[in-house]
């Protein structure tokens, strides 16, 4: 584990440059005292690390020196060419950068290791786009990740669902979920997720600004995923499944159907069980339960149980033979 540790350390310098102690800590998840005594050891190892001192100080290479691509296991190589997405790297206008990097890492690699890396790409392909719906156009994508990248301000014209805006935002970072684009962006009031497709017009004004230091892309993004959920899911449905309802209902209601599922009381001798599932508002409830046909009955809220009621009896009547 040291190995992996202290080749980490190396490589660490070498990409982000000069780097505090405590930095490096944080980064490796051990202690300063730690730290000091990897450093010392590369330093006996030859490997030639400079200490600054003062408040701008730090660790760092000494200037020119690199390290080959080395020490990289069998999973590591294969995972190197599991990560690059192809798709979502041509759309981003990285394409032809991406098979570059993989060609010149590809070279870098001992034979055995070279092979079992040309085994994954021709063994495995990332699709991160969904099924049965087309993708999103996206034509003003590679102009917001350069805004992205340079970290400068974008005047942008917006089509929401309340109608079209004009805004200036200081975009923060990109994010592909479900096949779909979406901006991270901070306006004069808030940080907010807005959908790529559905922007107009973008243009980069050149204006820099500064990125808020507390800001981490996957913690705002899972945060605001969960916020969505939390206002999306404020009913819960008590249900009384059919056996081919439990095989269902995590089919269509995903992860929220499975959790419905583990909380499930006992079955009755039919083999019905009774369970709480988190819906969202009782029009769009009745949409989605009525695709368990007859093998579900809403026990409660009766607010919903009185809509199924309803909708099950308008369609008796649209369909009832004349």
């Amino acid at each position: 584990m040291r190995a992996d540790r202290l080749l980490c350390l190396l490589l660490m310098l070498q990409s982000r440059g000069r780097m505090t102690a405590p930095e490096l800590a944080r980064e490796l998840e051990v202690s300063v005292r730690t730290v000091y005594r990897d450093v010392e050891a590369l330093s006996a190892a030859g490997v030639p690390v400079r200490a600054d001192r003062g408040p701008d100080g730090g660790y760092r290479l000494m200037e020119g020196y690199r390290t080959r691509l080395t020490g990289l296991t069998h999973s590591e190589a294969e995972a190197l060419f599991l990560a690059g997405v192809p798709g979502p790297a041509g759309e981003l206008g990285l394409g032809a950068v991406l098979a570059s990097a993989q060609l010149k890492v590809q070279a870098a690699l001992p034979a055995p290791l070279a092979g079992r890396a040309r085994r994954v790409h021709d063994r495995f392909h990332l699709d991160a786009s969904a099924w049965f719906r087309d993708a999103d156009p996206v034509p003003h994508l590679s102009a917001v990740a350069r805004a992205v990248w340079d970290q400068v301000v974008l005047r942008t014209h917006y089509r929401r669902w309340s109608g079209e805006v004009l805004r200036e935002l200081k975009p923060l970072g990109i994010v592909l979920k479900g096949g779909i684009w979406y901006l991270v962006a901070q306006t004069e009031e808030s940080v907010r997720t807005y959908r790529i497709s559905r922007f107009l017009a973008v243009e980069a004004t050149g204006e820099g600004f500064e990125r808020p230091a507390s800001f981490e892309l996957a913690t705002y993004w899972g945060e605001s995923a969960q916020r969505l959920t939390d206002s999306l899911h404020q009913h819960t449905a008590r249900l009384r499944l059919s056996p081919q309802a439990q095989r269902l209902l995590p089919v269509q209601f995903g992860a929220s159907g499975g959790r419905a599922l583990e909380g499930a009381g006992a079955p009755d001798p039919q083999g019905w069980v009774e369970v709480d599932l988190p819906v969202e508002s009782i029009g769009v409830a009745v949409g989605d339960l009525l695709r368990l046909g007859a093998e579900a009955e809403v026990l409660a809220p009766p607010r919903l149980r009185e809509a199924m009621v309803a909708a099950v009896t308008e369609l008796a009547r649209r369909y009832r033979s004349p």
